[in-house]
Order: C-alpha cells, then structure tokens, then sequence
C-alpha cells in the first residue's frame, strides 16, 4: 500500500480511538488504554506488516517502562503519605497560607515556579508528581491539582533533567545525518555549538508563549473550580501572574545564552521561585481580595478523589507543633538530591551503571533499559527513609504510609501497563521491524501532515511536536521522532530548519499537557481515577494557544512580518486573547460573588 492519505488515516485511528473513549465518551483511561492497544496492534501487523515479534518485543518494552513510571508514582504516593502520617502537611500548608490564602498565587508559586525548577532538575513527569500532592495537601480539589501540575508541564520540559529533551532527543534525532552534517559545515560550527544554537531559539519561543501561563493557570482555576465558575476571577492577579512569567522566562533565557542548554530551566525555575517569594512576602503586587474554592461540601464529586485534601493537620510524632525547617525538608532534599544525582558527574556515573532490561528483546535488536537507582522515584524512596528519622516517625505511622502509598498505586497500573505498550508498538513499525518498505507510523503521519503543509509548514511544525509527545509520553522522544523529519520538511521549503526543529522542540514540550500517561500518574499521586477525559478537555485549552502561538512566532521569525499567514495568525491570537477577556468580564459581571464574599443582604465583603 503506497496511498499516503489512507496511511496516515490509519495511523491516525489509534490515537483518535483513544481520544474519542477518553474525551468522548469519558471513559476511565483503564479501559481506553487497553482498547487503542488492541487497535494499533491490528493495524501493526495487518497494515505495515509488523512482525509478531517485534509486537511481543515492543509490548515487552512498554511494560519495562511502564514499570519505571509506576515505580515514580509510588515514590510520589509514599512521600505524600509519610508527610501526612508525620504532620508535616500542615506545617506545609502554613507556609503558604501564610504568604496569602489566595489559591491563584499558591497555584502560581507552587506549580509555575516549584514545579518548573523540579522539572529543570528531573523531568519525565516528576513535576507533576511533586506538585499535585502538594496542592492537594494545602486544600486543593485533587482535579484542580493535577490540572495545574498538567499546565506548567509546558514551558519548562523542553530543557527539563538538565536539558534532556535537547541534548538527547534534539541531538540524537539528527546525529548521523549527511545534510544535517553539510549544514554544520556552512554555518563552520561544532556539532554541540548547533544544538545551542537550536536550544537558544526554543527557549526564547517558550519565553513568548510562556508568558501568560500563569494566567491561563489562575483563570481555568476559577473558570472550572470555583464557586460561580467565573473564569474572569483569574484576571485580577493579572499583574502578579505576569511578574511571575518573567521572573521565571527571563532569567531562563540569559541562563541558557550565558551557561548553556542544561541550566535553562533548573536555574530559571529557582531564580524565579526566590523573586516571587520575597516579593510576594512583601505584598508586591498581589491582589487585595484573596480567592478561594468553595466550601468542600458543594465540591463536585468528580473534583476529588480518594485521598482527601488537606488530611494529616494534626501535629508532629513527637506531640509538638513541626518547625517550618523541618516540615520542609523532605520537598528540599528531594530538590537537592535530584540536582545532585544530575550535575555531579562521578555520582551520575554509578547511578546509572546499575540497570535493570534488555538491549535486545527476543533477539528483535528493541531495547529497553530502566536505571532504578538513577530514578526519581529512588529519590522518593530516599527521602522517605531520611524523612522517618528526621520527623521521629513511629513505626506504626511508617507502616501506615506504605499501606496508604500500595493502595493508591493500583488505580494507575492498569492504563499505564496498556499505554505504554500501546506507544511502543505504535512507534516500532516500518522497515526496520516488518517486510515493508514503508517507514513508522509516526513519521508516516508527519509525512502526510507535511504534504498538506507546504510553504505554511513552520504553522504546523509545533504540533507534530505535540502529536509526538501525545504518542510517546516523552518530549524527548517526540524530538528524537521527528527532529530530522522537521530538519528535512524545512530544507525542502526552503526555510531555516534550526527555527523549526526549535518550533518542534516546543511543541514536543506544550504536548506533555495532554499525554495519557503523564494526566495518568498525576492523577494517581493524588488518588484520582477515571478522570482522564475531563483532564484533557481542561488542558486541550492552554494547548492549543500554545502552539498557535509558537506556530505563529516561528513563522514570522523565517518569513518576516508583512501579508503573510504567520502575521494573520499572530494577529488573530493576540486579538482572540484580547476578545476573550472582554467576553469573560462581560459575561461574568452579572454574576454573583462567591458566597464567603458575600454579606448577609446580599452586598459585598471589604
């Protein structure tokens, strides 16, 4: 079969079966998983002519990571759990509450800030599993918590475990390529000082589609959590939510420029994290009404899950009210070990010369390794272990927080253990795994998304980066999919291929708010199950405004400005964000205020 068009539908099924089960028809992600897994299989074998083994070997490689991802989530679970049973939860909480109860900004300092320089340290979905646990234990609905660790999951991954995705996927995605060799050539640099050069542009890309995250964070909070659903609530931090971007883009891009791909992130995330909690201590500005959820009691069903929000405010082992100190410890050393274990070079050696796999699975030449102690979820462990003496634990408390982490695993084993698989077999198709001719079918869709391009490809480039995240779960391995297909779509335009790659680097990044199996063990941190679906449906919006813009900045960089699509969509972008806000002030001001605002006659509270 040589017709493109009903290739590329056909690849396309099982990502569309899966997305129609989980938003459509708001399937839990335990029975979408298993049915895209049986879809893609059968196009595998029956359409590219996959071999049986490679099927089996593939399915084996999915398990192996899907292993390494629960063993993560498990890490997360019981690190949540023993600061519950220890008390230092509620010390947590003060910390913040203390700054201000405003949820926005804790959402803000907590997931934007805290999750992007854990990110820059780990990657690979940690942020998530740290910042949705957190939310959750300062009173956040669990759906709101996992949805803002889903959010941030944006600007920070592209230069995420110190610079992964770039250095790794980028690099390894076009190493050994003639053209991409002769290109080196013409520009008379080294293999390294490219991939700067393509990192470079792909952080000053986040910095300008980063900007209003915060925002978007503060307003789909209010918009789908609050009391009267009112999404024009989160405008009024409009200034504070903006100084935040900034304190976090800014120092971002001079890190990279003046340090390199591997600090972008890790040290942006920090330096904005420090700026925003001394100025938000002083009262810079923050809003002068605080925002909060409504009363538990009028919370939707599907808003929780089976860990409740705010549980362990009781006091420390040891009878006495937690110091600040030592209630924050955990989460430091956490920090600190992850840095450590990534930037110190003897350390990261012996951490990952201990591997558990194959680089062979039944002889098929598909590899699949995971370095258990390299792991964030051997730092879970860790701190775990550090944190029971630490906080004078008791052993039946210790107990007790294995038993709660065990339970809240198996809501996420079952849509993890088909979803990878699913993503492995998708990828492990094509020449190299099958008697065909025909290439995977993830580029087989790239290549069809690319004929309907054109000229216009570079509007299109940031979400064949985000389909590849979607597939793959991974920004790193959406880079190593399509870098050199993005390179070549470039070269054939006629256009700079270092902007789009970076255009595809972006994309890769702003999809790991929508992969399954990242909402999958968000959700699971925080004992979500089944709610999938509604997640994406949230998420889909911040998405699809990142890569608009991305899409349209990249295309005025190549192009210039002037009568051309990029500047169209650029203008319709920005006016569309300014309509929007319009709409929501008009639409939200004839509705009342939130209860706890409220003065008995029905006025409004000072």
């Amino acid at each position: 079969m040589d017709n493109l068009a009903l290739l590329s539908l056909l690849a396309l099924v099982p990502i569309l079966l899966v997305g129609v089960l989980l938003v459509g028809f708001r399937l839990p992600a335990m029975y979408a998983m298993p049915a895209g897994y049986v879809v893609v299989v059968g196009i595998a074998v029956v359409f590219w002519q996959t071999d049986w083994m490679a099927v089996a070997a593939s399915t084996l490689q999915g398990l192996v990571l899907a292993a390494g991802l629960l063993y993560i989530i498990f890490g997360a679970l019981l690190l949540l759990s023993t600061l519950t049973k220890s008390g230092a939860i509620a010390t947590i909480r003060r910390t913040f509450t203390d700054i201000t109860p405003d949820r926005r900004v804790q959402a803000i300092i907590i997931g934007w800030l805290f999750g992007s320089f854990i990110e820059g340290a780990s990657g690979f979905g940690t942020p998530a599993a740290v910042v949705a646990p957190l939310l959750l234990a300062l009173g956040f609905p669990a759906m709101a918590a996992v949805m803002v660790g889903l959010v941030i999951q944006s600007t920070p991954v592209s230069f995420g475990a110190v610079g992964t995705p770039i250095l790794v996927g980028v690099s390894g995605g076009l190493e050994g390529s003639p053209a991409v060799a002769e290109r080196i050539t013409v520009l008379g640099v080294t293999m390294p000082e490219y991939i700067s050069g393509i990192g470079f542009q792909t952080v000053l890309l986040h910095a300008t589609a980063g900007t209003l995250i915060p925002l978007f964070i503060c307003c789909m909070l209010c918009g789908f959590y609050g009391e009267n659903r009112r999404f024009s609530d989160g405008l009024g931090v409009w200034k504070f939510a903006l100084f935040s971007a900034f304190a976090m883009t800014v120092p971002s891009v001079l890190y990279n420029f003046f340090l390199g791909v591997e600090f972008t992130s890790l040290l942006g995330g920090l330096t904005g994290l420090v700026i925003v909690v001394l100025a938000a201590r002083k009262g810079f500005l923050m809003p002068e009404r605080a925002w909060d959820f409504p009363p538990r009691e009028d919370w939707l069903a599907r808003w929780t899950g089976r860990i409740q929000p705010g549980e362990g405010d009781v006091l420390a082992a040891d009878g006495r009210q937690m110091g600040l100190l030592r209630a924050w410890a955990p989460y430091l050393l956490v920090a600190g070990v992850l840095v450590a274990t990534r930037v110190i070079d003897p350390v990261k050696e012996w951490l990952t010369g201990i591997s558990v796999g194959s680089s062979d699975i039944l002889g098929t030449g598909i590899a699949q390794v995971v370095e258990p102690l390299y792991s964030p979820g051997a730092t879970f462990v860790l701190v775990c272990l550090i944190t029971y003496g630490l906080h004078r634990m008791k052993g039946r408390e210790i107990l007790a927080s294995w038993k709660m982490a065990g339970s809240q695993l198996a809501g996420a084993a079952v849509a993890l253990l088909f979803a990878v698989p699913l993503v492995r077999v998708f990828i492990n198709t094509g020449s190299d795994f099958g008697d065909t001719a025909m290439a995977s079918m993830p580029l087989t869709l790239a290549t069809g998304a690319a004929e309907l391009g054109g000229a216009a490809w570079p509007l299109y480039a940031p979400w064949i980066g985000a389909l590849g995240a979607f597939v793959a779960g991974s920004n790193t391995v959406s880079n190593l999919m399509f870098s050199l297909f993005q390179f070549s779509t470039a070269e054939q335009i006629g256009v700079v291929p270092e902007t789009v790659v970076a255009t595809q680097a972006v994309g890769g990044a702003a999809g790991n708010m929508i992969t399954v199996h990242n909402i999958v063990a968000a959700s699971a941190v925080v004992g979500l199950v089944g709610r999938e679906g509604d997640l994406i449906r949230q998420t889909i919006f911040p998405l699809t405004y990142y890569l608009l813009l991305a899409g349209s900045v990249s295309y005025v960089l190549i192009y210039g400005f002037g009568p051309n699509a990029g500047t169209v969509m650029l203008a319709l972008v920005l006016a569309a964000l300014v309509g929007v806000v319009l709409l929501l002030r008009r639409v939200d001001s004839g509705k009342p205020l939130p209860r706890h605002l409220r003065t008995p006659d029905g006025g409004e509270r000072e």
